[in-house]
């Protein structure tokens, strides 16, 4: 099924299957998809060490050299002595439910799962404009000049399909990353060590787009100068 392709694997251009693509895309109204379960991203700031462990695990999965890193460990530090702080920020595609990737794609090679909520990239129909990576607010959508396509985080859906979790998920020596049904993450639901004892979520943190603009699929355990 084209919808359970990895959509890393570089495929040859078919022009004729592109230029129809267009065309139907024209043609069509973007109705959001409603998927029938949303997965998402909990990541505790407080507790992440920064070991990027993550970051290699993704590499590898995706076979990605140097440039293109899908999933970003970000150090956050500031204040002034005696009073200084640090904390990490772990981001990658945050499978929003109103993406704005999505409908900027000319060729609709963006797509969102219907059973899962993943929003994924069809390498074969894509033409590599880079539109979907000026919309996101995130960095997700990244170009890969090695092949000129742009690619992203799909949540390792072969992974998930074969009743996995994804390898950054299972990379992670701390286990303060982890994914799952992010309405029951948000409502503490949700069985979880990323998520310690008397431990609350929040939808976003200091330095972050606006949830209001995409309403990302992803939680924070936020550090204590990263809440809002």
């Amino acid at each position: 099924m084209a919808e359970t392709q990895n959509q890393q694997a570089a495929a040859p251009r078919d022009l004729t299957k592109i230029k129809e693509a267009v065309k139907r895309r024209k043609k069509e109204l973007y109705t959001p998809v409603q998927p029938d379960l949303q997965l998402g991203f909990v990541h505790n700031n407080v507790d992440c060490i920064g070991c990027r462990a993550c970051e290699i695990a993704c590499k590898d999965k995706n076979g990605l050299a140097a440039g293109p890193r899908f999933r970003r460990v970000q150090y956050i530090e500031g204040g002034k002595y005696p009073e200084v702080f640090a904390y990490k920020v772990n981001m990658s595609c945050n499978h929003c439910a109103e993406p704005a990737c999505l409908p900027t794609c000319p060729t609709g090679a963006i797509w969102k799962h219907k059973e899962n909520g993943v929003v994924d990239i069809d390498s074969t129909l894509c033409i590599g404009c880079r539109r979907c990576e000026a919309a996101c607010p995130y960095g997700a959508p990244q170009f890969d000049p090695a092949d000129g396509l742009v690619k992203k985080c799909n949540m390792c859906i072969d992974e998930l399909e074969a009743g996995r979790k994804p390898y950054c998920v299972m990379a992670c020596i701390m286990r303060v990353l982890d994914i799952g049904p992010i309405d029951k993450i948000r409502a503490g639901q949700y069985e979880t060590k990323a998520i310690g004892p008397g431990e609350q979520t929040v939808r976003a943190i200091k330095n972050l787009a606006n949830p209001e603009l995409t309403n990302p699929s992803i939680a924070f355990v936020a550090h204590s100068k990263a809440k809002l």
